[in-house]
């Protein structure tokens, strides 16, 4: 298996894996999917280039077979504030989840971030996803009691399906 940051020629690849994972028929083979929650496409090429490109230090770690081959597997990760990181879009191909490569992206997160000097990560988790957080909660993050509502007015996250969606902000000490 190989582990490495994308290169800017990944961002396609990276796209179609997260849309893959999160929406349409193939994401409902695995068990993180939101189609039920949230129709159109995840992100795109063009938007994780600009929100990289947007955010100094974040970058996307990326698995694969072989350092050729496409990813199978990827998490965002950046820096938020003085020793905080944020982590998020923690993907896993439908076709290989429950076979503990989630844990290995997070994992890789957390001792990237630990690298850099962090001290604590944090992510943001739909409300209504139990047991995703629950997941996130055997790694260690804990639900801090903050929220934030969800972007119904922005169509970078999707086509909603229900009103009653906001995120719960999970945070972990490195």
């Amino acid at each position: 298996m190989h582990l490495a940051p994308c290169a800017d020629h990944d961002l396609a690849d990276i796209a179609a894996l997260v849309n893959s994972a999160y929406r349409g028929e193939l994401a409902t083979k695995g068990w993180t999917h939101e189609s039920y929650l949230l129709g159109g496409q995840r992100t795109d090429e063009e938007s994780l280039r600009a929100d990289l490109a947007a955010k100094p230090g974040a970058t996307i770690l990326t698995l694969r077979e072989t350092a050729d081959a496409k990813p199978h597997a990827c998490v965002w990760v950046e820096p938020a504030g003085a020793d905080g990181w944020y982590v998020g879009m923690v993907t896993v191909s439908p076709l290989r989840q429950a076979g503990g490569i989630g844990r290995t992206m997070l994992e890789a997160a957390e001792a990237h971030a630990r690298a850099q000097g962090g001290t604590s990560m944090q992510m943001t988790v739909i409300s209504v996803r139990d047991t995703l957080i629950a997941w996130y909660e055997r790694r260690g993050y804990a639900l801090t009691g903050e929220t934030q509502p969800f972007p119904y007015d922005d169509e970078k996250f999707g086509e909603p399906q229900r009103d009653d969606l906001a995120f719960v902000v999970m945070k972990k000490a490195l």
